[in-house]
């Protein structure tokens, strides 16, 4: 088989404690799945059907990069979030997520009645830690924490989601082709707010690798 160019390098994340690498095939990201948060951001806090939407594979971002600060926008917003990497057999592993939200785009597009996409899936939008298999995680109690510049800006526990992971992944189930190498980013706690060029982000979760990112 030929191409017409060369296929783009696929994207993968390292995997704690040996040399192998993760293939992502597709992210998946819940919104609204902290109380708080919803509150925070103008919503409902009855439990209703989780918000779903996507990012591109390629806005994966390892830890310790620098990033450009994205056009088109005044108002760039860090979310902490747990990502669930998804296997052959459930769930593969764990790691510590940053959601990066053009908000002032989200918001033009809900006053409109339009889609999130602008706002959600730019390049370098979804910085990953590496992930930690399944198997050597323990997550009850777990404390979910972002700073940036070293000030605590997030700070939750992952017991405080309003859907579970097992929940979460059923309802995407329902109506998504879930394969090996899918990310499932499952929503971040209050405490949402403003990156600035020179900003450094760091995403913590209580037995996982952390997340670190700069603004540039």
């Amino acid at each position: 088989m030929t191409y017409v160019f060369n296929p783009a390098k696929p994207v993968s994340l390292p995997v704690t404690g040996t040399d192998q690498r993760f293939p992502v095939r597709r992210i998946y990201c819940v919104g609204k799945n902290y109380a708080k948060h919803v509150i925070e951001m103008g919503g409902d806090i009855e439990r209703s059907d989780p918000v779903f939407f996507t990012k591109a594979a390629q806005t994966i971002v390892e830890s310790h990069s620098e990033i450009p600060y994205p056009p088109n926008t005044e108002n760039l917003h860090y979310e902490v979030e747990l990502v669930v990497a998804m296997g052959l057999d459930g769930i593969f592993g764990y790691a510590a997520g940053i959601d990066m939200t053009r908000r002032d785009l989200q918001a033009d597009a809900k006053k409109k009645g339009g889609p999130w996409d602008r706002a959600k899936n730019f390049d370098h939008s979804a910085p990953c830690s590496a992930i930690t298999p399944v198997a050597n995680v323990e997550l009850q109690g777990a404390k979910i924490t972002l700073r940036k510049n070293g000030t605590v800006m997030q700070s939750s526990k992952l017991d405080k989601m309003i859907w579970s992971v097992g929940e979460i992944i059923e309802r995407l189930a329902v109506d998504m082709d879930l394969q090996a190498g899918d990310l499932i980013f499952t929503g971040t706690p209050e405490g949402v707010g403003p990156a600035a060029a020179g900003d450094e982000l760091i995403g913590e979760i209580d037995g996982l690798e952390t997340i670190r990112v700069r603004y540039i």
